[in-house]
């Protein structure tokens, strides 16, 4: 899968239709009107507008999200601090789209779509819009009544069908599972088990220790991230080991192995030469790494990830980790085109 596609993530549409008539004789139409997308994903939101007057040209669209005003009017999502460099504006024939990109808790609510006329007022379609869902994967244990040591391990989400197929991972490695449920044939106290859905593996789920608190496993702070050409990022995990006694670790980039040319065997992303005096590994604090790049660019687009050695036990390395998109300028919104 690209990089596009993995940033796509999974989103459910129920497909529904509405039309709404605005003032001044113009109507939208949604489709569909409800969408259950994943954290961290990016969602397109669509619409169809008419214009009832001829001579009204349609200079400028915008769209905006209930419980948002300002003084007597709605808010730009271009010009809300919440959605900054994270939302982009795209019109072609009279069908609009609304794109959110690294998807939120709080980005789910109603969206609408408005226009500005060259009459210099506003026309809102406030009745109806699209009601957005963001939800997360969760590992749910389901410890058995009989047998403590066998249970069955679900992937759980708010809105996702259930008839979606799933991928596994313990440990980092990916299993052959594919249900919405896993029934190991035994639960250790150092397993921790993760879940995505299958062909949308950049978010799975966090991992989760499936018996008490500590356990081998590696949790990232962001799915994905976007920067500038030419700045710096910070890709962050935190990271634990049963043992408490991590022999080594590094970072890698996903598919990148440059002195074996084997994406199954990773290597130091610090003995990389395409990465030479641009990267740096910070550790402030027991348990969490940093990876620093600086001076960005655009061929260090890439899926970075960590493992840790601990004695005879190694994290694995299918478990997906942090997205890196680098673009070449700083473009949230774009403009629209009108017909």
């Amino acid at each position: 899968m690209s990089l596009t596609d993995a940033a796509s993530g999974f989103v459910l549409f129920l497909l529904f239709v509405s039309v709404v008539q605005g003032r001044n004789d113009w109507s939208v139409r949604y489709t569909p009107t409800t969408i259950c997308a994943l954290k961290g994903s990016t969602v397109e939101i669509e619409c169809t507008y008419t214009s009832g007057n001829h001579y009204i040209a349609v200079e400028e669209t915008f769209w905006y999200r209930s419980t948002k005003l300002k003084g007597h009017g709605h808010v730009d999502l271009t010009t809300d601090s919440d959605y900054t460099g994270r939302v982009k504006y795209s019109c072609s024939m009279k069908t609009c789209t609304l794109t959110i990109m690294n998807l939120k808790a709080s980005d789910a609510a109603v969206y609408y779509f408005g226009v500005i006329r060259n009459l210099n007022t506003r026309s809102y379609s406030s009745k109806a819009g699209v009601t957005l869902s963001v939800t997360d994967l969760q590992v749910q244990v389901q410890v058995s009544h009989y047998y403590s040591s066998y249970s069955t391990v679900k992937c759980h989400s708010s809105c996702l069908p259930t008839r979606s197929s799933y991928i596994w991972y313990r440990h980092g490695q990916k299993l052959s599972e594919t249900g919405l449920y896993y029934s190991p044939s035994y639960l250790s106290t150092t397993d921790s088990y993760s879940c995505a859905v299958s062909g949308y593996e950049a978010f799975p789920s966090p991992s989760v220790c499936v018996k008490g608190r500590s356990c081998n496993r590696v949790t990232y702070t962001d799915r994905h991230i976007c920067a500038l050409k030419g700045s710096s990022v910070d890709i962050s995990s935190s990271y634990n080991s049963y043992t408490n006694n991590v022999e080594s670790k590094f970072w890698f980039r996903f598919e990148r192995s440059p002195h074996w040319q084997n994406p199954s065997w990773p290597e130091d992303l610090t003995k990389d030469p395409q990465y030479s005096g641009r990267v740096q590994v910070l550790e402030a604090s027991t348990e969490r790494s940093t990876l620093r790049i600086t001076d960005l660019r655009k061929n260090d687009s890439a899926q970075y990830r960590f493992k840790f050695k601990s004695g005879r036990f190694e994290f694995g390395n299918d478990l997906p980790g942090t997205t890196l998109t680098v673009t070449g300028t700083d473009q949230h919104t774009l403009h629209s085109e009108f017909m």
